[in-house]
């Protein structure tokens, strides 16, 4: 499996609707924090800076939205547990900076899908699902893509995209898996891959 699999679905996703958010509002709710973030990341990756400088600014907006160190913890799965401190440490970096790149680098197939928030529902006393739909050109079928919301502390965090029923991070955590399982459950095979793909190696 290619690194280009371990996130196809979630960039694909994700990063068109991140990319396609109306006007910014108050982050005082799950739908308004997932449209402002949206529209900032639009400013930030439509602007006439240099791609480094780009990267470096949704960078600083991926960490503010999404909770990464969740997702990596869950996206690795059980491995995790037997993971050293160093080993976590790097698959978290190394997981963040291949997504954050290919958001970056993809915003170039940007094809005018238009984005619309159709509700919010609570799923518990913290988490919400806001539920939204990408209509698409030529007479496409529509996507489906919920957001995980979480209220931690005094904002929000992104902890899972759904996409027509589909949970990102669990695919991403099975597509992980494979990896691992194919290289005699090392660790270090998939820190290797990914490094190699996001110039780290």
């Amino acid at each position: 499996m290619s690194p280009r699999r371990i996130t196809r679905r979630l960039l694909a996703c994700t990063a068109t609707v991140l990319l396609f958010f109306g006007i910014a509002r108050a982050a005082d709710d799950p739908a308004s924090f997932i449209a402002d973030l949206g529209k900032r990341a639009v400013d930030v990756l439509t602007s006439h800076l240099a791609e480094p400088q780009r990267e470096a600014q949704f960078r600083a907006l991926f960490e503010e939205g999404f909770d990464v160190p969740a997702i990596a913890r869950f996206v690795l799965g059980p491995y995790w547990r037997t993971a050293t401190d160093s080993q976590r440490q790097e698959f978290t970096n190394l997981f963040e900076a291949y997504i954050v790149h290919a958001y970056t680098v993809r915003f170039s197939q940007y094809n005018n899908q238009q984005f619309k928030i159709q509700a919010t529902r609570p799923e518990n006393s913290t988490t919400s699902l806001v539920v939204s739909q990408i209509t698409q050109p030529d007479n496409k079928p529509p996507v489906n893509v919920d957001w995980r919301v979480a209220k931690i502390g005094s904002g929000y965090k992104i902890e899972d995209v759904l996409v027509e029923g589909i949970s990102m991070a669990v695919t991403e955590r099975q597509e992980i898996a494979s990896v691992i399982q194919r290289n005699g459950g090392q660790i270090d095979a998939l820190l290797k891959l990914l490094r190699e793909k996001s110039g780290r190696g």
